[in-house]
């Protein structure tokens, strides 16, 4: 059984799991919040030389390895990283250049580094960089889509990744020529949790309560069609009137800014794959059903970020990859 490591590294946490690369099924996984702005801040506290950035990272990802291995109950030592998300920015153990578009799907051309193993970290590493335009850049989402995405260049096909930072990303025979992204999980968590409005709302995932789910389809049809500036502030006097719980509030608020993203798809009729968590999952699959959406085909995240991985890994194996930051 060929493994390998799975590390996506994002700004807030750290995910590592060990893949069968066969199969693609997970042996173990370990979660921490040790992302990569805690870790670079750190870092920059540690007064380390430049040149030693990279050990210091590295020694991070041994000591969640090393949980790894007491979880399986064997040594992971020489088995291979690959590894995606905010590792190559330029807080991350190394700072690679955005890919420009227009790239393939498949990921063959995407920048990357590899790194040989070492005396102190026994690992060959992949590090993913992201993909750029010219007012727009992601990490993460890329590695993602080359793991949902057929690579057959078949037809054109819309991708949303909802998220902190929703990407709706557009390929078209199989190269990825444009995407936007939009503010919704952090507009959410600042209005929800920073503003006036955070006294009017209570966080709720009863999203089986009928009241709760005719909310946030009003909250979709509200983002959809008013203006955000305004719409928002109806938030605050849903409370102040008594007119909704604060659960209720809750919904209508995700609504209303889950509606203003998909605001975007009145543009186009492209075919469209949605690639999130199940809660996420849960929320757009309503979302777009009110909006009229159908044939929406769903992807979960995780399981496409490692389907992503292994094919990097098979890539790499097979000196296919190009890698013009080695």
């Amino acid at each position: 059984m060929q493994k390998i490591i799975s590390c996506d590294w994002g700004s807030s946490a750290l995910r590592l799991r060990i893949i069968d690369a066969e199969k693609r099924s997970v042996l173990a996984e370990v979660v921490s919040e040790q992302g990569i702005s805690a870790i670079y801040n750190l870092w920059k506290q540690s007064g380390k030389q430049e040149m030693e950035r990279l050990s210091f990272y590295q020694s991070i990802l041994t000591g969640q390895l090393i949980k790894m291995e007491e979880q399986l109950g064997f040594s992971l030592q020489d088995e291979p990283l690959v590894i995606s998300g905010m590792a190559s920015a330029n807080i991350g153990m190394m700072e690679l250049s955005y890919t420009a578009m227009p790239c393939s799907a498949d990921g063959h051309d995407l920048h990357m580094k590899t790194t040989g193993a070492t005396d102190y970290f026994r690992h060959e590493m992949l590090v993913i960089s992201g993909i750029r335009k010219d007012n727009d850049v992601m990490r993460g989402e890329e590695t993602q889509l080359i793991g949902c995405s057929d690579g057959k260049g078949k037809e054109d096909r819309l991708f949303i990744f909802p998220g902190t930072h929703s990407k709706h990303i557009i390929v078209k025979q199989g190269k990825v020529m444009d995407f936007n992204t939009f503010m919704t999980g952090e507009f959410f968590e600042l209005l929800s949790k920073k503003s006036i409005l955070s006294h009017a709302v209570e966080e709720s995932r009863d999203i089986s309560d009928r009241g709760h789910v005719e909310n946030f389809e009003k909250g979709i049809a509200d983002g959809f069609h008013l203006n955000i500036l305004h719409s928002s502030f109806l938030v605050r006097t849903n409370d102040l009137f008594y007119k909704l719980t604060k659960q209720q509030n809750y919904f209508y608020l995700s609504g209303l800014l889950i509606g203003t993203e998909l605001k975007e798809l009145a543009s186009g009729k492209m075919p469209l794959t949605v690639v999130s968590d199940p809660w996420l999952t849960k929320l757009y699959s309503i979302a777009l059903q009110k909006l009229g959406v159908h044939g929406v085909r769903y992807c979960d995240a995780g399981e496409a970020l490692v389907a992503g991985h292994c094919k990097m890994y098979k890539l790499w194996e097979q000196g296919v990859l190009i890698t013009p930051n080695n």
